[in-house]
């Protein structure tokens, strides 16, 4: 899969939206490969406890229009599930928002042709700069996590 099949896009972040914040990461490249790489050895699809997020700057922080990549792990092996180019605002948005809620909670909806979405509600999403460095101010962190 290639990061060009992908489109994210952070929903629900206005201050007046009651909705729980949302990555919204839209496929559209060939049918199938995406839900083979979602699917767990026994079929399932991931929730929470079995992926984990992230988004590494391409450039710094302030740059005007910075991009990243997302990126969707799994949580026991490390092994890619996807990575999307996203653009940085739209990220910071989401982790803003989520802020603004109970704690740090949203959710991702991974959008699949001829399939329902896959929707994942999370609680930390790692940012990272261009160099590799934690942001911990742009990254969503539950109080009682140690890095």
């Amino acid at each position: 899969m290639r990061r060009d099949h992908f489109t994210v896009t952070a929903e629900n972040t206005a201050p007046e939206t009651d909705a729980m914040p949302t990555l919204a990461v839209t496929y559209s490249g060939p049918a199938g490969t995406l839900t083979a790489r979602l699917e767990s050895a026994t079929g399932a699809l991931p929730d929470g406890e079995d992926v984990d997020a992230a988004f590494r700057l391409q450039a710094p922080a302030d740059a005007e229009d910075a991009t990243g990549v997302f990126s969707l792990s799994r949580r026991l092996t490390g092994d890619f599930v996807l990575e999307a180019n996203a653009v940085a605002e739209a990220v910071f948005a989401l982790v803003d928002a989520a802020r603004r809620g109970d704690g740090t909670e949203y959710r991702i909806r991974i959008e699949r042709s001829g399939a329902d979405d896959v929707v994942i509600r999370k609680e930390t999403l790692l940012v990272y700069d261009n160099e590799g460095s934690l942001l911990r101010q742009h990254s969503l962190i539950p109080s009682g996590v140690e890095l």
